[in-house]
């Protein structure tokens, strides 16, 4: 499971960064910004946020009443309906592009409570993490997560959703949604993971947290310090020369010893549980670029060997190691060449916690879902973001198959209360069983359903459905229930359906010859 540790920044120092510095020659990272509960568009920072309308269909906004609050924690969306099973945010995005999800929490007693709800959240069908902001809330800060992902498809979900424990309304502050660079930790393969952020530090530096417009992705930089000396670098770097872009700025400082000893950092500042662990250190030598100086040294994590013989240059250098299993407190070891005339430095690193995808629903059914919620006007509130997945927090009346690819094998929604019609796309659902739509006020006509080889069941009785019956319903060979009772259909019933060999099919109530 990813660590279900949230980022800490004190409330004063959020958006300092991004307020200090002038970014008209930094176009604002592309993406979305999102203050969520807000009602109108803000700008904080160097950023522009917009409202959350369009974005999702659910919840309600709230202010925080606190004072002197940051206007990016002053609202929030929350989520009241403890029958629905998820509330996704939905966001447009290019498919196989790569992604720096972030989402923001500050609790601040909406509801009129003194403890936050502890709840998940989930990214298209995969469970993300818990979200547990309690000791931040009390220690007057916020809490903050992070994913690197690549989208699966043309849109990607956020959500949130009840766990057993949950005891008050879900609520998120805000969302991010920033676009990436194909080199951007391209050795991962995102077909099978995304990758949850444990830290990303500067090391040897005070105050701030670096970020936009430093960081032109708006990636935080927390500073971090230990015993050791420090140093200023002397030159700065080219990001672009790094396969991550880190900014110049994180590299600016380091820390080091003197020549001939070790240099020992304990970092990040948490226990990491047992998992897969992408890590990158980032290392700058602090003095002029000379022929005649180097700084050589070997590199090692909890004892074991990350890198020999590492040549930090003034122009500087990245190492990683992309499914690093790691646990509990981490140790790096710097071990300086027996030539090296100065000791051995480090300036940067990043950690990120390899999470295998939770699976997705097949393409079509996706597209045949969404197109079902379009049309119906009133779906349950649940019916965004993955129709199967996590299948815990499935849509409201869907039921789907095991295995890979996971399909849509059932739709119960009798009795809901619809209205609208049904999509010709729904008989893109072919991997369907059973449709129960019984009891509601759908119109319109019987799509063709003639791609639905193994349905068995189809009840659309009680409805307000018109015109002739769908031939195709004919063609069904393994239909075993047709239930089109109480309706307003008209003309002929189809031969190939009166004379079907173990069907039961009720039309009473229609206008039927």
């Amino acid at each position: 499971m990813p660590i279900p540790i949230a980022f800490l920044f004190l409330l004063l120092l959020l958006l300092a960064a991004s307020s200090h510095a002038t970014a008209s020659a930094v176009p604002q990272p592309r993406g979305f910004y999102i203050n969520c509960g807000s009602e109108k568009e803000q700008k904080i920072g160097s950023i522009k946020w917009i409202q959350d309308e369009g974005f999702i269909a659910v919840g309600n906004m709230s202010a925080v009443d606190k004072p002197n609050i940051l206007p990016l924690l002053a609202t929030v969306r929350y989520f009241p309906d403890a029958t629905a099973r998820k509330y996704c945010y939905q966001l447009p995005v290019v498919k196989g592009s790569r992604y720096l999800v972030r989402t923001t929490y500050f609790y601040g007693g909406f509801d009129g409570g003194d403890v936050p709800p502890v709840f998940d959240q989930i990214v298209d069908g995969t469970r993300w993490s818990a979200v547990n902001t309690t000791d931040n809330f009390r220690r007057g800060m916020s809490t903050y997560f992070e994913m690197v992902a690549e989208a699966q498809g043309k849109t990607m979900s956020v959500c949130l959703a009840r766990r057993a424990d949950t005891r008050s309304s879900p609520f998120i502050s805000a969302l991010e949604l920033v676009s990436l660079d194909d080199s951007m930790y391209n050795t991962t393969d995102f077909d099978k993971y995304v990758m949850s952020t444990v830290a990303r530090s500067r090391f040897g530096a005070k105050g701030e947290i670096v970020s936009y417009p430093d960081d032109q992705y708006n990636r935080y930089w927390a500073p971090f310090t230990d015993a050791n000396p420090t140093v200023e670098s002397h030159s700065a770097i080219t990001p672009e020369e790094f396969w991550n872009v880190p900014p110049a700025k994180a590299l600016r400082a380091g820390v080091t010893t003197s020549r001939g000893k070790k240099l020992s950092v304990q970092w990040p500042p948490v226990e990491l549980p047992a998992a897969t662990y992408y890590v990158a250190l980032y290392f700058q030598d602090s003095r002029t670029a000379s022929p005649y100086s180097w700084r050589v040294f070997d590199v090692a994590v909890n004892g074991k060997e990350f890198f020999r013989e590492l040549n930090a240059s003034a122009a500087g250098v990245m190492v990683y190691s992309t499914m690093m299993p790691l646990s509990g407190k981490m140790e790096i070891v710097l071990t300086p060449n027996e030539t090296s005339p100065v000791g051995p430095l480090i300036n940067a690193g990043e950690i990120y916690q390899i999470v295998p995808l939770g699976g997705r629903t097949a393409t079509r059914d996706v597209v045949a879902m969404e197109e079902l919620a379009r049309s119906i006007k009133n779906p349950p509130p649940d019916w965004a973001g993955d129709p199967c997945l996590p299948r815990q927090n499935s849509w409201t009346g869907v039921i789907c198959s095991e295995g890979s690819p996971v399909r849509v094998v059932s739709l119960d929604l009798k009795n809901h209360g619809l209205s609208g019609s049904l999509p010709d796309s729904i008989g893109n659902l072919t991997g369907m069983k059973n449709i129960y739509f019984g009891g509601n006020k759908l119109t319109g006509s019987i799509p063709d359903l003639s791609s639905m080889h193994i349905l068995e069941e189809l009840h659309f009785e009680g409805n307000q459905l018109s015109g002739p019956i769908n031939p195709s319903l004919g063609t069904l060979t393994n239909l075993k229930e047709l239930y089109l009772n109480n309706n307003n259909l008209t003309g002929q019933i189809p031969e190939s359906l009166k004379n079907k060999p173990g069907l039961d099919m009720r039309t009473e109530g229609n206008k039927l010859n």
